[in-house]
């Protein structure tokens, strides 16, 4: 079982820039895929990024192509989420999760972190 942890979560102005940071325990870590999803106020939780268990492929959501990247490093057993030129409509929960699958797309996730709250502010 894994167990994840998000950080990096805080208040930015539009135009600015935070990363997020998973770490992950419980199984190897370069052994499966990573993504990160968020929630907004009174929507439904909603793909923002993946990444292949070697790093090497990456897919975003058209939302935020461009502005945001999705890095791992597996020597750290950490999954980042670097988000540029932040929107207020970013503002959101991001969290973390591990998919059922090996690849983008998967429908079904098979853990979660606890999510870390960003905020900004136009």
């Amino acid at each position: 079982q894994v167990q994840l942890v998000e950080s990096g979560g805080g208040l930015a102005q539009a135009g600015g820039s935070l990363r997020l940071s998973c770490a992950a325990s419980g199984r190897t870590f370069s052994s499966y895929a990573m993504g990160w999803f968020r929630q907004a106020p009174g929507k439904e939780r909603e793909f923002v990024a993946g990444i292949r268990r070697g790093g090497s492929s990456t897919t975003y959501a058209d939302s935020v192509k461009g502005r945001f990247t999705i890095s791992r490093d597996n020597a750290k057993n950490t999954v980042y989420l670097q988000m540029d030129n932040l929107k207020p409509e970013d503002t959101a929960v991001y969290y973390c999760a591990v998919p059922h699958c090996s690849n983008w797309p998967c429908p079904v996730m098979d853990t979660w972190g606890q999510g870390t709250l960003v905020t900004v502010s136009s």
